[in-house]
């Protein structure tokens, strides 16, 4: 429409100034045919100004118009589609870890009892979709194809390493970001590092506090945003499931588990404040669980239930330092955890203390209806972790992405981030030897880490872990039947990432 525009312009002006030339050198006698050819032109001129003001005025609604096509961009954060009127989103994604582990001073042989070998392993390899419909509901699907996560289900028994299963599965309500609902299967809202995505992390794997957390689990929430960051919260009811367990994809038992989880952070919205990255909450698990033995498939009391407890607690290396024995889930459980962190630049900090109380009883000794009173367990964890990005780019919660990729021609070389972290956990010493034994598990761990990650872009990551975990054994027990409980677990984990 432009060139239209101009063209008119150049037409009339040509114009006007040949009139103008005219009417000096005409005669007395032509003046009035001249002066009506000039009011001729001035009209003309006129017509040409509004038509012109016209076409700008549709050009300006045009531009202002919403688009009449949807988006679709494909780029290192998956294949994203927009509606043309916004309101709707579509995404699809994925991640794949592979990592090699090196375990330093084990046998090299699988006779070994406990001794993990050297090996690789696809630790998760997974298809996400996500989207929003008409800005108000959304949805989450994470399928997950890989090997080396597959946790125990809440009966304690892990399903085929092979096999495909379901992460998350789950429908959000947003009438305002201040309320929200979410319904399905998705992470329990307890522990702070296990809430950060697994591509995000500092390390390869999460911490010894990760241990007695519940991991996903069926229920209901309501939770909201509040201020734009300043409170975030939610409360919900759960399936319940034990420490470090995902539920099945169906919940039989009348035991419910509710959780309340409240993070605050006050000078989010400051941003000349050097404290607008500290954030810290609470969450909290109350609830009532009977079970069988993680490895059983029999009844209690003639009535089928989940297991309430955990089928082994890891090592970094992700070896299993405690199992109980012929021990049953049957009464009170509660969690509590205080959680912090804080980023500042390139810095980052997170510390959380978990707090994962049971009641069992000893399945060998259980009478119908029972004769005693079941005893309480109380596990504790604890860790602190940071880490510093060495070429100066900002670290997140949701991790960190580098200022310039790395391009072998171009002499960029991407982002590099060092991190260091401590943690332990105390398994109650009342648990042996009627619940667990003594001469084949631990009583307490302790562990730290080093770690180099190089973010070749933001979605590859290229990561190096040291660990080193030492063990207590239980009271009067100074060798263990688990040979790995013998001497401190030295493990060294590299992990390729591509995540989008």
């Amino acid at each position: 429409m432009r060139p239209f525009r101009t063209a008119l312009r150049a037409a009339v002006i040509p114009a006007a100034l040949i009139a103008g030339a005219s009417f000096m050198r005409a005669d007395p006698s032509d003046q009035q045919e001249i002066q009506s050819l000039r009011d001729q032109l001035q009209a003309l001129s006129q017509q040409v100004k509004v038509l012109a003001r016209q076409i700008e005025i549709k050009e300006e609604a045009a531009a202002a118009a919403p688009p009449t096509t949807p988006t679709i961009t494909v780029n290192d954060k998956g294949l994203n589609v927009t509606s043309a009127d916004g309101k709707s989103t579509f995404h699809l994604g994925g991640l794949v870890q592979f990592d090699s582990r090196e375990y330093f001073g084990d046998s090299g042989t699988l006779a070994t009892p406990g001794v993990t070998n050297n090996t690789f392993i696809l630790r998760r390899a997974r298809i996400n979709a996500d989207g929003t419909f008409n800005s108000i509901y959304s949805f989450q699907l994470v399928t997950e194809f890989g090997g080396g996560s597959l946790a125990s289900t809440s009966g304690g028994n892990a399903s085929n390493a092979s096999a495909v299963s379901i992460l998350d599965a789950n429908l959000n309500i947003a009438p305002t970001k201040e309320l929200q609902f979410k319904f399905g299967k998705f992470k329990s809202p307890v522990g702070l590092e296990f809430l950060q995505a697994d591509s995000a992390l500092l390390f390869v794997e999460r911490s010894l506090v990760n241990n007695l957390v519940p991991q996903r689990d069926l229920g209901a929430q309501a939770w909201g945003v509040i201020d734009n960051g300043v409170l975030t919260y939610s409360v919900g009811l759960y399936g319940g499931v034990a420490d470090l367990a995902n539920t099945a994809n169906v919940d039989f038992d009348n035991d419910k588990d509710g959780i309340v989880r409240v993070f605050a952070q006050p000078f989010v919205n400051d941003k000349d404040s050097a404290l607008q990255g500290l954030g810290f909450g609470v969450s909290a698990d109350v609830g009532r669980q009977k079970g069988v033995t993680p490895a059983s498939t029999t009844t209690t009391y003639g009535v089928a239930q989940d297991a309430g407890l955990t089928a082994g607690y890891k090592t970094d290396g992700q070896q299993t330092f405690f199992k109980y024995g012929t021990a049953v889930q049957d009464g009170a459980v509660y969690r509590i955890s205080p959680q912090a962190y804080y980023y500042n630049g390139p810095f980052s900090l997170l510390s959380e203390y978990v707090v994962s109380t049971v009641n069992v009883r000893n399945q060998a000794l259980l009478a119908n209806p029972p004769t005693k009173p079941s005893v309480e367990l109380k596990n504790t964890a604890w860790e602190v972790q940071g880490g510093y990005v060495l070429t100066g780019e900002n670290s997140t919660f949701g991790g960190v992405t580098p200022a310039e990729p790395f391009n072998w021609q171009k002499g960029t070389w991407g982002a590099w981030q060092v991190v260091a972290r401590y943690a332990e956990q105390s398994i109650d010493k009342s648990a042996f030897p009627t619940f667990a034994a003594t001469t084949t598990n631990a009583q307490a761990a302790s562990a730290f880490g080093l770690g180099l990650n190089w973010y070749l872009s933001g979605s590859v990551r290229v990561a190096t872990d040291y660990f080193q975990t030492s063990f207590t054994l239980p009271p009067g027990v100074a060798s263990s039947a688990t040979e790995i409980l013998n001497h401190d677990e030295k493990a060294l984990i590299t992990r390729f990432q591509v995540s989008f």
